[in-house]
């Protein structure tokens, strides 16, 4: 091997390893098999990797360096949620002191373990695993692919040398750091990757839900399907794996309820005007006069947009109501220097502070990537050096500030960039994000336990509307819903035009007529598609992939009349299962008996008769 024995000791080896190269050229590997080796070198511990052809040898001491033109063009099969960084970066420097690849021809690299920045695991669409190790330098090596298991393996050895952070915004990411041989912290167990054997796809589902879903259904397989199938049997649910999510005993999870009710006819619903006068509302000191009626008019019909600028910093609670112009210039005034005080915090610190701040440069990078990628068609955010996209970071990065356990979560860029399009103003806009947030934070938590809770609660709310529907989904192994997650993540940003959403949103803000309406929202869409499934071939995998390709192609205002009138619907069933009525707010359990089932629903009944007198259409129901 051309060294002495003991100054070279072997601790972990695994064959099958594959290095992708990403290569186009038909002259060139795309990917090369191989060993992945950690070994000591006069007691220096070391990551290497060599090719097949190299079995015996020992792998020349060099660090990775891209080849020319190499990553322009992606692997159409290779998806890790992200653009890889080997396939943007440029050229590493060469050492001198060390061997080139290019220049030896060989992929192989040795990679000090105290040179080792941080590492992410991913897995392919086919479930295997795959590893990208960056360097100190900031320069990752190309994927190993792990064709036949080991990643658990390689780590639990590099576990000796190392300690990994997790990222608390990128569950696939974690930072290294060289270990104290006398430090017995952090034990391997508790570090949550990917098992090699298994498709652990709920854990990432809801662990990374920006990747799985807002990255394309149609890269789903057979794997999701298995994963969140809903258990058939009590025996079932028992002996599912004990490192998956449980549903508590009083949860029904993904079960469906049994309606057999007669709902009666459905009403017909239409859509009012935009709201278009703003100050006829105001009295002589600037007080709204009537905040009731003007969100009628707005869930009737949303804002003009000359007016939306003002009306939905009322709407997202940057100004109260009832406060006066004055009181509004104060609050202002407050807001703003609150905001640039918590945007120093974060615009302070050195390079040298944020290298010992995992989490800070874990929210710094997801914002950089998710802000290069945000609604780049608008002429607000799209070309480069575009004051837009500087906004946009720098109220996120002041978002961490203002709420770091939270923090940023993927998706929030997309909640973001409309607010700022409309107020066109950075303390503004991060005060509506703060209101908007009050509203979906628990969507972005770690737990998910408010979106799968949300998921139960539409498949509650299609199973009394139509139980046809529950049951050909059910057939297909779709009645989990879950490809209605990205709607309710990001409240149906993807789903509609830019315009579209400003619309639907400012509707959503005014909570009417009740809390639950875009899971009402959620099921006009899913009725109106009810033709294209039932009946059709569509297994799991295409119905997740026409619910995916409805983007762009469904009528705003007609899913919001059809929403609507499900409501109508649903509020006059006198015999309205009580789940129905929990989810729609009839019904409070711990109230007195004046908020028992019956009493709630003929409130509600009444509320809507109120507009018979008129036109039945052009009332709004305030929530009992």
């Amino acid at each position: 091997m051309g060294e002495n024995v003991e100054d070279y000791k072997l601790i972990f080896e695994k064959e099958g390893v594959y290095l992708h190269t990403n290569a186009k050229k038909s002259t060139q590997e795309t990917s090369i098999p191989g060993f992945v080796r950690i070994v000591e070198r006069a007691g220096v511990p070391a990551l290497e990797w060599s090719p097949l052809e190299d079995e015996g040898r020992s792998a020349p001491a060099v660090l990775y360096t891209k080849k020319d033109g190499e990553g322009e063009e992606e692997d159409a099969n290779f998806d890790p949620g992200y653009e890889p960084d080997w396939a943007v970066i440029s050229n590493v420097k060469k050492d001198t002191n060390r061997v080139s690849v290019k220049d030896s021809g060989q992929w192989a690299f040795s990679l000090p373990l105290s040179e080792l920045y941080s590492l992410r695991r991913s897995r392919f669409s086919l479930g295997r695993n795959f590893l990208v190790l960056t360097s100190k330098g900031g320069h990752p090596l190309p994927p190993l692919h792990f064709h036949r298991g080991g990643t658990r393996e390689l780590l639990r050895a590099l576990h000796r040398y190392i300690t990994l952070d997790q990222s608390p915004v990128d569950g696939r990411l974690f930072l290294a750091y060289l270990r104290d041989p006398h430090d017995v912290s952090q034990p391997f167990e508790k570090l949550q990757f990917l098992d090699d054997g298994g498709s652990d796809i709920v854990t990432k589902f809801i662990q990374d839900p920006y990747v799985t879903t807002l990255g394309g259904f149609s890269k789903v397989t057979n794997f999701f399907k298995v994963a969140l199938r809903a258990p058939e049997t009590p025996v079932s649910r028992g002996a599912q794996d004990p490192s998956l999510p449980s549903q508590p005993d009083d949860e029904p999870g993904f079960e469906l309820i049994t309606c057999g009710v007669e709902l009666g006819p459905r009403p017909d619903v239409t859509r009012g005007q935009p709201l278009d006068k703003w100050k006829d509302f105001l009295d002589p000191e600037g007080r709204v006069k009537n905040q009731e009626k003007i969100k009628e008019l707005v869930f009737r019909g949303g804002i003009t947009p000359s007016l939306r600028k003002e009306v939905w910093k009322f709407l997202l609670g940057f100004y109260p109501w009832n406060s006066t112009t004055k009181e509004r210039e104060d609050i202002l005034r407050v807001k703003t220097d609150e905001y640039f005080r918590m945007k120093m915090q974060w615009k302070s610190v050195s390079e040298e502070q944020e290298m010992r701040n995992s989490l800070l440069r874990g929210y710094r990078n997801l914002i950089e990537r998710d802000v290069n990628r945000t609604d780049r068609h608008n002429t607000f955010f799209s070309g480069n050096d575009n004051p837009g996209l500087t906004l946009l970071h720098d109220v996120l990065m002041t978002y961490c500030m203002y709420n770091f356990d939270l923090g940023y979560v993927q998706g929030m860029s997309d909640l973001l960039s409309p607010i700022l399009f409309v107020t066109q103003n950075e303390v503004e806009s991060f005060w509506c994000l703060t209101g908007f947030m009050e509203l979906v934070h628990q969507n972005f938590e770690e737990s998910q336990e408010a979106m799968k809770k949300q998921l139960c609660q539409l498949s509650i709310l299609l199973k009394a509307l139509d139980p046809e529907l529950c049951d050909f989904l059910d057939s297909q192994d779709s009645g989990s819903l879950c490809f209605c997650f990205r709607w309710l993540l990001i409240w149906f940003k993807r789903e509609f035009s830019f315009e579209d959403i400003l619309t639907l949103w400012e509707v959503l803000w005014t909570r009417l007529p009740c809390d639950n309406f875009h899971l009402l929202f959620a099921c006009s869409i899913l009725e109106s598609q009810r033709g294209e499934l039932i009946g059709s071939d569509h297994d799991f995998n295409t119905i997740l992939k026409h619910i995916n390709e409805l983007t762009m192609k469904l009528d705003v205002q007609q899913m919001l009349r059809d929403a609507e009138a499900i409501y109508q619907q649903l509020v006059c069933c006198k015999d309205l299962p009580l789940k129905v009525q929990q989810v729609l707010g009839l019904y409070n359990p711990s109230s007195s008996e004046d908020n028992s089932p019956d009493s709630q629903t003929e409130d509600a009944q009444r509320l809507l008769g109120q507009s018979e007198a008129g036109a039945a259409s052009s009332h709004v129901p305030t929530r009992p």
